[in-house]
């Protein structure tokens, strides 16, 4: 079973490809990077956590899911921490590429 899905944007496509579209693609972005600081952190904690009950029950001891939740806390951190990273090394590239292009057209004048 197929679900279609129709979307009028109540107006002409004009409208959608100025100031409008670029302000929701931006949110958009912001909402996904959001999102995936949240998942970056969650899965290794929770996977870890669940790794240690499974120990925990196996062995008959009660350790293993403390050790292994800090594990997980410690590794979503790391993820964060690289995406964080390697998000803000993007726009000083493209800053460095935009003033490179204004002080080559200044040359030119």
């Amino acid at each position: 079973m197929g679900i279609i899905l129709l979307l009028d944007f109540g107006g002409s496509s004009a409208d959608w490809e100025g100031d409008t579209l670029k302000y929701n693609k931006t949110v958009y972005r912001a909402l996904v990077m959001i999102t995936q600081f949240g998942v970056n952190m969650l899965v290794p904690i929770f996977l870890c956590s669940f790794a240690g009950m499974y120990l925990d029950r196996k062995l008959g001891t009660n350790i293993w899911m403390v050790a292994l939740f800090f594990v997980g806390a410690l590794a979503g951190f790391t993820n964060v921490f690289r995406f964080a990273r390697k998000i803000y090394e993007i726009p000083a590239q493209t800053r460095r590429r935009s003033t490179q292009v204004r002080e080559s057209d200044e040359k030119k004048d």
